[in-house]
């Protein structure tokens, strides 16, 4: 019986249906959120098969708290807390699961929620688990969230924004930080679009703001972005770290981060801060090359194209497949307006952004 019969028509019809699509290794990708190129990077995968090799397992096994949290594990969380200025840190399976554990564990009877409404849809989620209190307030208007929060009588206060926010490829508010400071606010940064982009050592906002860490802050990467591997960490005080061990669900319940994948990551820490000067004139190369052919200015690699027509984003997104360009086409329910949502990585030459930059401009007029 086709039980969804019904909506999928409707899905089909408003121009918003999904499918998957096996990957095409011979078009250009500009649609992957591989923002540095690390995930063809065989050297970092031979490393990792190497050391891999020497140790008794494979796997993790089991649950970091029932024999599954492994000296792999922990020399990763401290070479993130060094780069980053942490105290401690977690690794765990995904950024999607990071934000369930957090905003799960961490907002109690009593507390709000203070969410950026384009904040990811993982937290989003996370909110709406149980009864918790969030109130969502105008992307990065920072006099709203200080007023929201100097009037709340909540217990604890809680703040959520993104690094660079996924579709729009924009930066949270610098003001966020001292905001939360004076209102002795909880701060959750999703560094997953910003973390090995933007900074002075490539290490996300907070290092591009040159933030210097408090108890209060607490920061959110993924590792299957620009670090070219999979799952995700969490890094914060001891005390929040301590806390989250005992009650994020994601982290309690589910099988430790794969060894292999933590290392892989640990690899791609080790190489972006070893060529970050290198990274940053690449990054800034293609962001010159964004301005000049689309007008587009962007701080970090997410190059949304406005388009607006849910119909008209596929067929550009199809003409572009022709010409050997994978992009994203993103629609409504994720973004309020259809986009095209360009990757500028470093996967692909500086040269062929230029060409598919020009195609784009020319397609979308």
């Amino acid at each position: 019986m086709n039980f969804y019969e019904k909506e999928l028509k409707a899905l089909q019809r408003a121009g918003r249906y999904r499918t998957r699509e096996i990957v095409d290794n011979t078009l250009h990708d500009f649609a992957s959120n591989d923002y540095l190129g690390l995930s063809h990077n065989k050297e970092l995968h031979a490393l990792t098969c190497k050391e891999l090799a020497g140790y008794p397992l494979n796997n993790a096994k089991a649950s970091m708290l029932i024999n599954g949290y492994h000296q792999i594990h922990k020399d990763f969380e401290e070479a993130l807390c060094e780069a980053n200025g942490f105290a401690a840190g977690i690794v765990l399976g995904s950024g999607f699961n990071a934000n369930i554990a957090l905003i799960e564990s961490l907002v109690r009877r009593g507390d709000t929620l203070f969410m950026d409404e384009l904040y990811h849809a993982s937290g989003v989620l996370a909110s709406q688990l149980h009864n918790i209190n969030v109130v969502f307030f105008k992307h990065n208007d920072m006099q709203e969230l200080q007023s929201l929060l100097q009037n709340s009588n909540a217990r604890r206060k809680i703040v959520a924004v993104e690094g660079i926010y996924s579709m729009d490829g924009d930066l949270c508010a610098k003001e966020v930080f001292d905001i939360c400071d004076e209102e002795e606010a909880l701060l959750i940064v999703d560094e997953a679009h910003s973390s090995g982009v933007i900074g002075k050592n490539l290490m996300g906002v907070f290092d591009y703001y040159d933030i210097k860490i408090k108890e209060n802050y607490i920061k959110m990467g993924t590792l299957g972005k620009a670090y070219g591997s999979f799952g995700a960490f969490i890094l914060s005080s001891e005390h929040i770290s301590q806390y989250l061990l005992n009650r994020a669900k994601p982290i309690v319940y589910a099988t430790a981060l794969s060894l292999y994948d933590t290392l892989l990551a640990h690899k791609g820490l080790q190489y972006i801060l070893k060529n970050s000067e290198t990274l940053k004139k690449e990054i800034a190369l293609h962001q010159t090359i964004v301005s000049q052919e689309l007008g587009l200015h962007v701080k970090g690699l997410i190059v949304p194209v406005r388009i607006g027509d849910n119909k008209k984003v596929i067929d550009i997104k199809n003409r572009l497949l022709k010409s050997g360009y994978s992009v994203g086409a993103i629609r409504q329910p994720t973004v309020a307006s259809a986009i095209i949502r360009l990757i500028a990585r470093l996967g692909e030459k500086s040269e062929t952004l230029r060409l598919v930059c020009k195609e784009l401009a020319g397609v979308q007029s």
